[in-house]
């Protein structure tokens, strides 16, 4: 039986991560994660896996490194995993189109970005989410949801839109309290 090669990290593992992240203080299992985030069991164990030996977990799996993912989030995502605006169509907004950074970025009605989904509410262009169950999972958790928008705002947004986007998920990673408002510069 040949040995499965575990290189990089794959889209898939991006979500898992950000949603380990969320859950850190509370018990979960390869199953809970599957259910969530609309992935197989076995997708999420070989998910953890790459991520471990990316330096992004630690040893159990089960602890985030912090440092490292902000670094690849910030200095990596965009260039792995890019996102040109597609077409218009219908689906969940995204990246400045979706909260928390449509409070904080005003856009014209006609600048929005949304991933494609038959349930999606909003018309703007077309974002290939990070992975194809991202809307699903979206959709269960508004945290999650919050985390992945500004993850294509790092991965398509302009300078400004990524600056803001950078500032709010280092916040939410270290945990402070402070929240940004519109007259503040990233």
């Amino acid at each position: 039986m040949a040995m499965r090669v575990m290189r990089g990290i794959k889209p898939q593992d991006v979500l898992v991560l950000l949603k380990i992240m969320l859950w850190e203080k509370k018990p979960w299992r390869h199953m809970d994660l599957a259910e969530e985030l609309g992935l197989s069991q076995a997708e999420v164990s070989f998910a953890l896996e790459r991520c471990r030996r990316a330096g992004l977990l630690d040893s159990s799996k089960k602890k985030i490194l912090r440092s490292p993912i902000l670094d690849f989030l910030v200095y990596g995502l965009r260039y792995v995993y890019p996102a040109q605006p597609g077409p218009l169509c219908r689906g969940m907004p995204t990246a400045h189109s979706a909260p928390p950074l449509s409070q904080m970025i005003v856009s014209d009605e006609h600048d929005q970005y949304v991933w494609p989904w038959d349930e999606g509410t909003v018309r703007g262009q077309a974002i290939e989410p990070l992975y194809e169950s991202v809307p699903f999972a979206a959709k269960k958790d508004p945290k999650l949801y919050e985390l992945l928008a500004m993850v294509d705002a790092l991965r398509v947004g302009r300078a400004r839109e990524r600056a803001w986007a950078l500032q709010e998920i280092k916040r939410r990673f270290t945990g402070s309290k402070r929240h940004s408002n519109n007259n503040e510069k990233p």
